[in-house]
C-alpha cells in the first residue's frame, strides 16, 4: 500500500483513495483467510528512494510540482532505501505479521492519524497551502526530468539522481 493509505495526502487524492482501499482489502483478507492458513501482510511504505520522479507525469506548475516531489522522494526522513524496505518486507512475511510499517515516520503518522485526527488534518491543510496551485486552463503534462530547475538540482535532489542511476530510471 502506502503511507497514503493511512494519511490522506493532499494533492494526491485519487492515489490516496486507492491506497486506503488497498489497506482495507488487505486487512480484511488477513482476517478472512487466516482460518485457511493463508497469511496476508499489509505493507505500508513511505516514499521509496528509487529515482522514479524523473519519469513521473507532472501537471500544473511543472518545475514547482517536480521540485516538491523529487525533494520529498529523496529526503532521508520522508523516503527510504528500497533495499532496506525489501529486507523489512521479507521479515514481516516470514513472521506472518499482519502489518509492516516500513519506517518510523510511517508508524508515527499512522498513529497520529488515529490518535489525533484533527492535528493531522491541520498539518495536511498546511501542506496543501504550501504546494503549488494548479494554473487555470487545461494545461499540459510533461515528464519530471523535463521540469528540472535550480531547486530540484540541489544537494537533496542529487540523492534522487543517484538512486535513478542505480535503478536504471534514465
Amino acid at each position: 500500500t502506502s503511507i497514503g493509505g493511512k494519511v490522506a495526502v493532499p494533492h494526491l487524492l485519487p492515489y490516496t483513495a486507492s491506497k486506503f482501499a488497498l489497506v482495507g482489502l488487505s486487512e480484511g483478507m488477513h482476517a478472512a483467510l487466516h482460518k485457511h492458513g493463508i497469511h496476508v501482510t499489509t505493507v505500508v511504505p513511505n516514499l521509496m528512494r528509487t529515482g522514479s520522479p524523473r519519469n513521473a507525469i507532472v501537471k500544473g506548475q511543472h518545475q514547482s510540482e517536480y521540485a516538491w516531489f523529487k525533494l520529498a522522494d529523496a529526503a532521508p526522513v520522508l523516503s527510504q532505501d528500497a533495499e532496506k524496505a525489501a529486507r523489512r518486507i521479507i521479515r514481516a512475511v516470514e513472521y506472518g505479521e499482519p502489518e509492516a510499517m516500513l519506517t518510523p515516520s510511517v508508524s508515527l503518522a499512522s498513529f497520529a492519524a488515529g490518535a489525533a485526527p484533527n492535528f493531522i488534518a491541520a498539518i495536511m491543510k498546511l501542506v496543501e497551502a504550501l504546494l503549488p496551485d494548479k494554473p487555470p486552463g487545461p494545461g499540459r503534462s510533461q515528464k519530471g526530468f523535463e521540469s528540472e530547475s535550480a531547486v530540484s538540482l540541489g544537494t537533496v535532489g542529487a540523492l534522487s539522481d543517484s538512486a535513478a542511476a542505480r535503478n536504471n530510471e534514465y
